[in-house]
């Protein structure tokens, strides 16, 4: 990215997150019929990864500030009372996961983890650093991470380069450890730069989004949605793009027939990041069980494309659908928000982070 995407992106963040909650024009989003959204927090600064703590503690990470915050709603009025800064200055901690009462969190080559979080959030404790063993590189250095229904702890390390041919050991990939950090292991591989995964609910298997590599025009290569049923596939990267795009550079060396192809091709461009199955009870029963994906929005784009929520959807022959599910953000072309993760709520509901906005939205349901 260069200096002037970079100054331009930070300018309009400074913008965005100065404003109070009153001034978030959410009434332009729109949605399907019965569905309302609001605003569940608004001071959360370049709110990006989401996790709730046993309690019913909101951990929210951040990229460009640096910090962690914990959202509280005290009195069940499903607006957030207060918000705590219970890390600061840590290297882009984008992932949060909460297990057995303590909350992991991810900073490009270390994982930490404060203990007992949830009775100590005006006086965080110390972290406890799980490893400091992954690559130090910050392009695509930043991780969402999430704890899997094995157990184990999964963590992306991106291509540190827009196309490249990193160590496959190391870079491009997709691994999982034990809590503690030992037990390290590679899932998947070719996966150029994966901020959203989630597993089915019926049958635990791996799906993630991946962003697409820049620089081949503004329609190609497609984001994708992947799916992993088992260990050891590899998605293509950085021969293969979307299933169907030998790269230009890398392409000779290995034929696209080679690798797994995405589950769906996405829009060009979107950078689809935090990608969620919806589990809970609030939507239509259409809904359960289906992908929403939060699409961040084109940076390099000529037209803007993204900025919004799509939804995967899957018939009972398992034949996928690709659709926008709300949209609004970006008003002609220019964006005053950018959904980054999403979070099933207990009561149904969905979270939505927004860095650019510095909010974290709630998209709720009720029979019209």
């Amino acid at each position: 990215m260069s200096r002037l995407v970079v100054l331009v992106s930070a300018l309009l963040l400074l913008s965005v997150a100065n404003r109070d909650a009153g001034s978030i024009p959410i009434e332009r989003i729109s949605l399907p019929p019965g569905f309302t959204i609001s605003v569940y927090a608004d001071n959360v600064p370049n709110a990006r990864g989401m996790t709730l703590g046993a309690n019913g503690t909101l951990f929210v990470g951040s990229r460009d500030k640096g910090n962690v915050y914990a959202v509280v709603d005290r009195n069940g009025d499903q607006r957030a009372d207060e918000v705590f800064t219970i890390a600061r200055g840590l290297r882009l901690p984008v992932g949060v996961a909460f297990r057995n009462g303590s909350l992991y969190v991810s900073a490009v080559d270390r994982i930490l983890r404060f203990d007992g979080i949830e009775q100590r959030l005006a006086d965080p404790p110390s972290p406890v650093t799980v490893t400091d063993g992954f690559p130090t590189e910050t392009h695509h250095g930043w991780k969402f991470i999430s704890f899997g229904p094995d157990g184990k702890l999964y963590v992306p390390v991106g291509a540190p380069c827009n196309i490249c041919d990193p160590d496959p050991d190391r870079y491009a990939l997709i691994a999982r450890m034990n809590p503690d950090g030992s037990g390290y292991e590679v899932v998947a591989r070719g996966v150029r730069n994966s901020v959203g995964f989630d597993w089915d609910p019926a049958n635990h298997d791996l799906w993630f989004a991946d962003n697409g590599r820049d620089f081949l025009g503004d329609d190609r290569p497609p984001d994708e949605l992947n799916h992993a049923p088992k260990p050891g596939l590899h998605f293509g990267y950085p021969y293969c793009h979307g299933g169907t795009i030998p790269d230009p550079e890398y392409g000779g060396k290995h034929g696209c027939d080679e690798f797994t192809p995405p589950a769906v091709q996405l829009g060009p461009h979107v950078a689809s990041l935090g990608m969620r199955f919806y589990t809970g009870a609030m939507f239509p029963p259409e809904y359960r069980n289906q992908i929403f994906i939060a699409e961040h929005g084109s940076w390099n784009r000529s037209e803007k494309s993204g900025y919004r929520i799509t939804l995967v959807s899957r018939d009972d022959q398992g034949a996928l659908r690709y659709s926008v599910f709300a949209q609004g953000w970006l008003q002609g072309q220019k964006a005053w928000g950018r959904p980054v993760d999403l979070l099933v709520m207990p009561d149904g509901a969905l979270l939505v982070s927004d860095d650019a906005a510095g909010v974290i939205y709630r998209i709720s349901y009720r029979k019209p």
